[in-house]
């Protein structure tokens, strides 16, 4: 999808996805297992890695 390496960490490293609102948000691996960050929109502590397509 991306023609260089550094375009795809910026579009992927990081970024997370409410599994209920579908909200993308960026935020540390280790604080997402954690569940330290919380949706913006809905509160939910459950997100998933965005897909690559």
């Amino acid at each position: 999808m991306v023609k260089f390496p550094e375009a795809d960490e910026r579009w992927f490293k990081n970024t997370y996805v409410c599994k209920k609102c579908k909200t993308k948000t960026k935020a540390p691996t280790l604080k997402v297992l954690a569940g330290k960050i919380s949706c913006k929109k809905c509160g939910r502590h459950s997100f998933r890695p965005l897909r690559k397509k």
